[in-house]
Parts: C-alpha cells; structure tokens; sequence
C-alpha cells in the first residue's frame, strides 16, 4: 500500500475516534444532567388546602374623640358668622384650660346657609311661602387625645361656653397600638391556620411541603362601647365611660400538601 493511502487512512481512524469520544462524553454529559434535574409538579396537579386561621385580642381604647359645635342665627350672614366666632372662641380657651392642647383640636367643619320660615302665609292670596328669615353659622370642632380621663372635662368646659351641639363621643387607637396589635394579630392568626391545617391533614397522611397564597383579612375595630354615667348636682365633670373590646383579625392560607 503506498504511503499516501496509509495516511489517509490513518486520518480516518483519528476521526473516527474522536467522534465516537465525543458522542460517548456527550451522552454522559446529558444523562447527568436529567440526573440532576428536579420535577415539577405541574399547577393543575397540585394539591392543596385551604384554611382560615385567626386570632383574637382585648383592646383598650387609647384615644378619645369628642366632636362639639356651635350654632347662631342672626338678620345677616355677616353677624351670624360674628357671632359664632365670638362664641366659639370662648369654648376653644375653656378647652384649653380644660387640659388640651391646641395640637388636640381642629376644625371638623364650617358653614353659613339662609334660614326660611316657610308658614308664612302671602296677604293677598294666603298661600303659605318661604321667607328669608336670617342666617345661621355652624362651626364644628374635633378634640382627638390620648388623655381619656378628660372627656367629661372636655364636655363640661365645651358646654359651659357655649358649644350647642356635642354630636359625638368616640373612642378608638392611637395608629401607634393601631399597629402593634396588627402585627401580634397577624402572626398569631397565620400560626393558627397552619396548627388548623397540620391536625386536618395527618390522619390523612399528609403534610404541609409549601404555601401556595396568603389572604389577609382588613384589620377592623368594632365601635368601642362607650357609657354615661347619671349626672348629679355634686358632679363637677359629666362621667364618660369606656370598656374593652375584643378584636379579631382572620388570615386565609393555602396549604401545598404532599404525602407523609
């Protein structure tokens, strides 16, 4: 055989070899690679449970609102507006010495609107109709503070100036403790679906491997009762009362469950 036959053959040979190397390793490469590949469980072969946990708490109230006004009336809507400053003025200083703060009061609302009489009769036809009779401004104030034992006060000095109106008495969280009590709430709530859902699930011989979704729930305070006591002529203060709210805040979790 003559040289240049024996080289390329011996060229073919080296090809060949290195191909089939290749080939091989390839293969090998591959196999570990589906080797190490985790399945997936496909979202419509999922399973999962639902569960509702929550949580409860007593809550004292640590934030008092009381709203109050004043309403006069007068020919213009120039005095009605005189003199409802006149007055209210008056009530803001006896509430300030009451113990409030001017940071603890603000304006709710101010308006001026006609005042009619409407059985008025006409003198020439009797037929009752609207007459302008004069004006009437209302001026309505908040007092928010922390200071709970000075409601009454707060009503007493209001009144005793001249405020016409005490329309509302509230009480509710400061966003402080607002916040707090979400927080506590909350992981007490989420701790409670999952014992809820690991009871459920082991004597079906499952368990919890993820979450799939949480559903948090608005955290909301039910009207805090509020009562008054009797009044006598002894009392220097109108007694204003509160109690102890229980507060409850849910979560929804969605379990992924797999098999003991």
């Amino acid at each position: 055989m003559t040289t240049p036959k024996k080289t390329m053959l011996a060229t073919l040979a080296a090809v060949l070899i290195v191909s089939t190397a290749i080939f091989a390793s390839l293969e090998i490469s591959q196999k570990g690679a589906y080797g190490q590949q985790v399945s997936v469980i496909p979202a419509s072969r999922e399973r999962t449970a639902s569960v509702t946990g929550s949580a409860t708490t007593s809550v004292s109230p640590d934030l008092v609102t009381v709203q109050f006004g004043v309403d006069t009336e007068a020919k213009t809507a120039k005095d009605a507006s005189s003199s409802n400053s006149q007055v209210m003025n008056d009530v803001v200083n006896a509430v300030l010495n009451s113990g409030i703060t001017k940071d603890e009061i603000s304006t709710a609302g101010f308006s001026i609107y006609p005042v009619y009489n409407d059985s008025v009769p006409d003198p020439t036809t009797g037929i009752h109709k609207s007459v302008l009779t004069g004006y009437r401004a209302s001026n309505t104030l908040y007092v928010k503070t922390t200071k709970l034992s000075l409601a009454g006060d707060i009503i007493d000095a209001a009144t005793g100036a001249g405020a016409n109106r005490v329309d509302n008495i509230s009480f509710s969280l400061s966003p402080d403790k607002q916040q707090s009590i979400q927080d506590d709430l909350l992981t007490k709530a989420v701790l409670n679906a999952k014992s809820r859902a690991q009871k459920a699930l082991d004597p079906l011989g499952q368990k919890i491997i993820g979450v799939k979704m949480v559903s948090l729930s608005e955290f909301t305070m039910p009207p805090v009762p509020m009562y008054y006591g009797a009044m006598s002529m002894a009392e220097k203060a109108t007694p204003v009362f509160t109690a102890n709210q229980q507060v409850t805040t849910t979560v929804n979790v969605t379990f992924l469950i797999g098999d003991q």
